[in-house]
Formats: C-alpha cells, structure tokens, sequence
C-alpha cells in the first residue's frame, strides 16, 4: 500500500522480540532520510503446537485472540519506538498471520525497499529451514531488500559503502543504489570488481585484469557527475567474490549487491555471491533485483 500522496513506502518485518530493534533502527533512519513512509509488519504464527502431554489446549478462536492481542502489543511497542527515533517519519502498522517470507514478499510489491533483521549462521544452518525469511524474500522481492545482521560500522573514517561490480545489469543496479546510500550517508563509496581466476587457469591474466577494469570503468561512468559529493574508489581485485567483499564489509556502512550476476544460471534467482554475502556480511546487506 503506498502512502497517501503516492510515495512507495519502506517496509520492515518487526521481530517480536523488543530487545531485537537493528532492522528496525535502520528502517526508521532510511525512511527518514529518504523522505519516505514507513510500514511496520508484524507476521503472526499459526496457533499450533508447544504444549505438553496432558494440558489443556484453547480453542483455535481463543488462540487467535491471544496471538492477535501480543501481535497488537508488539507493533504499539515497535510504533513507539520509531516514532521517539524519528519524530518526523510517516508511520503505519499491520499484522498478517502466514509464513513471513510470503508475507513480507507480498508486501514488496508495493515498496520501494522491505528491511529484515537477519544473524550469522553456519552453511546448513536455519537461515535454509522452513522459518527461513532473508533467502526467499531476497530471491523473490521485486523491490530492494536491506537485511541487517548488525550495525552501520561509523568509527571507520571515511565512512563508506561498498559495491560489488561484475557488469552484469544486476551489479549496475546496485551500483546505482550504492551511490544513493552513500549520498544520503555524506559517505564515501568502494566500488570492487572481483576477478576469480579460472580453475584451468588463464595464460593472459594481464589481459584479463584490463578487461575486469574496463567493464568496472564503464559501470561507475556517469555515476559521480549524478552524485558529486560522492568520493569514489574503484579497483580490481584478484580472489574469491564472497571472501573479498565480506573482508570489504568489516568496516562498511554497508555492502551492495546485485541479486545475481554473470555467474549465475537462467533460472537462478539468487547467486552464490549474494548468498554467500547475506551469510558472512559483517554489515547490513542490500540486495537489488533488476
């Protein structure tokens, strides 16, 4: 649902736990720096399950009411919260009861970016279950995603973000939603273009090197007339994609990545690189579709 004077607006999952407040921080200072309404949803579990052999168990009417009245509680906790850190942003809340993942790719529809929280997980950990949220939104979403595993690092100075770069029109997406960040932040932008030699090997990786600059020039060209406050730096670096750009992120407001990029197969709504960024980040994570 867009705003009242037709603004797509930012949505945020909100966690039902109060002590988890990171996604929704960011969401709150993004919507207020971009001038944008901001949606709060809440997404219910099903009321099944969790009790003991034996104990009585309330009807599914009864049930209901319970989660719809913690459900109430949660967002007028999560409402209060943004409206104390940025008393001028727009704010709306509703609760759905459904799979988050659905429900919030449902809401990305209308958005102009959906923000969850996310935490570190192993390869085979739960981010890949069935309570999974950040994978499927991010793969499905047709809006950026921000997932937010932790904060904004704002002792590194220059303050910046990072962009992964590969030519494809996924990465020049993301390079232009990176320099907006970085805009709105007064921040510096890391542009870098991983190369990851061939298993085979190359005989010319001099010529290989041009090229990866060549693609990497042309994707930021035009950017900085478009963003002029924004300090650009852009390299090439020789290395695995997911391992450069995570040890790019350590000390980043941010990391931007294209949904999927030339490594990917048709079919495949999520490359291994935004996954592989999504769980190692040591930063928020924006992922773009194109």
């Amino acid at each position: 649902m867009n705003g009242v004077d037709g603004r797509r607006p930012i949505v945020v999952g909100v966690d039902p736990d109060p002590s988890k407040r990171l996604a929704l921080a960011w969401a709150a200072d993004e919507a207020d720096r971009r001038a944008l309404p901001l949606r709060l949803v809440h997404v219910r579990a099903v009321p099944f399950g969790g009790y003991r052999s034996g104990e009585t168990r309330p009807s599914w009417e009864q049930g209901s009411r319970t989660l719809r009245s913690a459900g109430e509680r949660v967002l007028a906790q999560a409402v209060a919260f943004v409206e104390s850190r940025r008393p001028a942003v727009e704010v709306s809340a509703s609760s759905a009861d459904g799979e988050p993942a659905w429900v919030l790719r449902e809401e990305a529809q209308s958005a102009s970016m959906v923000v969850v929280g996310s935490w570190h997980l192993s390869t085979g950990g739960a981010l890949f279950t069935s309570a999974s949220v950040a994978l499927p939104l991010t793969a499905h979403a047709p809006c950026p995603v921000a997932v937010v595993p932790e904060p904004e690092h704002i002792t590194q100075q220059p303050a910046h973000f990072v962009v992964g770069v590969d030519g494809s029109p996924h990465s020049a997406a993301a390079v232009d939603l990176a320099f907006e960040e970085a805009a709105l932040r007064g921040a510096a932008l890391r542009a870098l273009y991983v190369w990851h030699p061939p298993l085979l090997g190359l005989l010319d990786e001099d010529t290989a090197m041009r090229e990866c600059r060549r693609v990497l020039s042309e994707t930021v060209a035009g950017r900085t007339a478009t963003h002029p406050g924004v300090e650009l730096h852009h390299e090439v670096v020789r290395g695995h994609p997911v391992r450069v750009l995570t040890q790019a992120s350590q000390h980043a407001l941010g990391l931007v990545v294209g949904t999927r990029g030339h490594g990917g197969f048709t079919g495949m709504l999520l490359g291994s690189v935004s996954q592989g960024a999504l769980h190692h980040a040591r930063c928020p994570v924006i992922t773009v579709p194109v």
